[in-house]
This record gives C-alpha cells, sequence and structure tokens, in this order.
C-alpha cells in the first residue's frame, strides 16, 4: 500500500461519529446471499474491519451471534458504544485475535482494499470453521442513473483514485478458499442535500485533502444538489449498487 492510500486507510477515526450517522448500511438481500455460501448454517459471524457497525447492525436484527474486528480505535469506540452487547476487539485483518476455527462466516463491509490481500485471507481462513463462508461488501454510486454519475465526478479530490476496491477483487484467491464469485444488489439510502453532502464528507478521499480543498469539493457537492429536481426538495433516495464477493473455505 502507497503512502496516500495507508492516509486514507488511516483517516476514519477524526470523523467516527459522522460516519456512524450517515453511511449506508447493506442490503439483506446481499448478506442472506453471502451467507449462502456456507455448507452449514450459520451461527457466529464475525464482522471484519467493522468500522461502526454497519454490518454489525443488520446482522444483530437477522439474530445472528456477531464479534466485531476493527483496527481503528476511534471507530472502535463508536461501535461499542452503539452495540454494548457485542464482542468487539481492537484487531487487524492480517491478525485476527480470535481463535482457529472459530466462526461459521467473515464479512467485510467497504474495507478488503485496505487489507494486505494474502496474510488477510490467510487469517480469514484460519479463524473460519470448515465449510464456512467469507464476503467482501462494496457500496457504490449507482452510475447507471445520470445525476448520480455527475455527482461522482464532482466528488473527486486530488485524493481521489478509481476503483480501488477492484485492483484487490482480482488479488481474491487462497489455496484454503473456493473461487470468489460476484453478486450486486440494489441499495439505497434516504437522504437530504445537507446529509449526502455530509455522507462524502466521511469518505477518505475527502478527509485527507487539505481544509481548503475539502470546503471547496463540499461546497460545489452542496451547491450541485441544491440545483437538481431530484434532490433540492426534502428527502430523497440515493441510488446505490452493493457488490459482494463471496467464497467457502474448503
Amino acid at each position: 500500500m502507497d503512502e496516500l492510500m495507508a492516509r486514507r486507510s488511516q483517516s476514519f477515526g477524526a470523523t467516527a461519529r459522522e460516519y456512524a450517522e450517515h453511511r449506508p448500511d447493506y442490503p439483506v438481500s446481499g448478506i442472506e446471499w453471502a451467507l449462502a455460501a456456507a455448507d452449514h448454517p450459520v451461527r457466529d459471524v464475525l464482522d471484519l474491519a467493522a468500522g461502526t457497525g454497519k454490518l454489525t447492525g443488520t446482522l444483530l436484527d437477522l439474530g445472528y451471534d456477531v464479534t466485531a474486528v476493527e483496527p481503528d480505535e476511534g471507530m472502535l469506540a463508536e461501535l461499542r458504544l452503539r452495540f454494548p452487547a457485542v464482542a468487539a476487539h481492537l484487531g487487524a485483518a492480517e491478525a485476527i485475535p480470535l481463535a482457529d476455527d472459530s466462526v461459521d462466516a467473515v464479512l467485510v463491509g467497504q474495507a478488503f482494499h485496505w487489507f494486505d490481500p494474502e496474510p488477510a485471507l490467510s487469517e480469514i481462513a484460519r479463524v473460519l470453521r470448515p465449510g464456512g463462508a467469507v464476503a467482501g461488501f462494496w457500496n457504490v454510486s449507482d452510475d447507471r442513473v445520470e445525476w448520480v454519475r455527475e455527482l461522482d465526478g464532482l466528488s473527486r479530490t486530488e485524493a481521489s483514485r478509481s476503483n480501488v476496491q477492484f485492483a484487490v477483487v482480482e488479488a481474491l484467491a487462497h489455496p484454503s478458499l473456493t473461487p470468489f464469485e460476484e453478486g450486486a444488489f440494489d441499495h439505497a439510502q434516504r437522504r437530504t442535500a445537507d446529509s449526502l453532502t455530509a455522507t462524502i464528507g466521511t469518505h477518505s478521499h475527502t478527509i485527507v485533502v487539505s481544509p481548503e480543498e475539502r470546503a471547496e469539493v463540499l461546497g460545489r457537492i452542496r451547491d450541485f444538489l441544491g440545483s437538481r429536481p431530484e434532490t433540492a426538495a426534502a428527502e430523497f433516495d440515493l441510488p446505490i449498487r452493493t457488490l459482494v464477493y463471496r467464497a467457502r473455505r474448503r
């Protein structure tokens, strides 16, 4: 990981509360599809690089026993505040603080691209029970929608890079895991012009730039949203595509 991506990966703790408030969750259909990769019923799920618990909350609602592991102390503190009953540990994907064969599934929301793939996949395979499922989730802009596509272009900063997750997807292979397969699920988040601007303000490429560039970019976004009939008045649905990559421990 180069210096810019390292800075981006370590930037979220400073905005943990805003991240928890404004980032979208993940569709139940995508979670169910991911867990269906397991060859046995799933009970214990590890939310790896759990952030503030965007996956954790939905997994709890679905009735799973969840363990969370997160490397950023600020994000972990916010997760513990919101889900005090969840076993939540400080730890990295490359050194997961769990025992061998201890969970039925490992899910990763919006974070696989920050991992060192080979040691992370080895650790994931180690903590999975045989036949257990692993999946990575990415919420991405639904660029089939014209205004969303235009907003994506306006949101770029000098720290932006295109499709960072897909470079990692190409490396998702490990001898202990079956080949990864991809699913895509329609999703949406209820937003206003102000709250969507705040959401984009929690993206790492807007956090690590100078205060001047950040203010300019977020102002540009807010002006754009205020000018569009789809987004100017009251609440609207932000169209999202959730990409899921799943595999099974051999």
